[in-house]
């Protein structure tokens, strides 16, 4: 059974959340600022956090950002008033894995809930603070968020991180761009966007031409 937590301070929303998230048989815990969500990610196990941006005691890009700097890979969905593109963008470049914007159809966001914590079973055990991956002289280290390529550190940006993540979690698996889409993007990407060859693009440059390879007709693979 999954266990989400819920960070909102506005009770409605809360009373909301959790009525229907129970009826589709979750189990939820709430957690009212910033203190509390911090605390609750990084001591106990949940399978997916809803984050109001919001929240008492620390703005929510805050709080994200300082949950995936300590290590928690468990999906988060940014729910939020906040609807202008700004806020948007760093959400999702901090690391957030979907942005819903407020008012809400429950029916939309238990979607979303759901395509989340599917997609999550091929990646990294939620909250796993000391987690690495190595594909050759390749290492991804998932609690710090740095990439080590023979030796040397490589910085990317949240959406490159999770997309060579995803790469590196299934060595020998050639991807479609629309699995790439769907694991690294979300809902909110045309399936007709080129946004997965131009990040392709953007880590072939910075760690190498070959290291990812293009299967003509079906997408791309780890170079092994």
């Amino acid at each position: 059974m999954n266990r989400i937590l819920i960070a909102e301070d506005e009770s409605r929303i809360v009373s909301f959340l959790e009525k229907g998230l129970k009826a589709n048989g979750f189990v939820t815990t709430v957690a009212k600022d910033a203190d509390e969500t911090l605390n609750l990610v990084l001591s106990a196990h949940f399978d997916l956090l809803l984050l109001d941006l919001g929240l008492p005691k620390q703005d929510g890009l805050e709080v994200l950002e300082q949950l995936r700097g300590q290590g928690a890979t468990l999906p988060i969905i940014i729910l939020t008033a906040r609807d202008d593109i700004n806020n948007k963008v760093a959400g999702l470049e901090g690391g957030a894995d979907d942005y819903v914007t407020k008012p809400f159809r429950f029916e939309e966001l238990l979607a979303r809930i759901r395509l989340r914590l599917r997609t999550s079973q091929f990646q990294p055990e939620s909250n796993k603070v000391t987690t690495q991956l190595q594909v050759g002289n390749l290492i991804l280290d998932l609690r710090t968020r740095k990439v080590i390529l023979s030796g040397k550190e490589i910085d990317l940006p949240a959406k490159e991180f999770s997309l060579l993540e995803t790469f590196m979690s299934h060595p020998e698996q050639v991807m479609t761009r629309e699995q790439l889409l769907d694991r690294v993007w979300g809902f909110d990407y045309d399936p007709g966007s080129n946004i997965v060859d131009v990040y392709i693009g953007y880590l072939r440059k910075k760690l190498g031409s070959k290291l990812i390879r293009t299967v003509r007709g079906v997408g791309y693979c780890l170079n092994l």
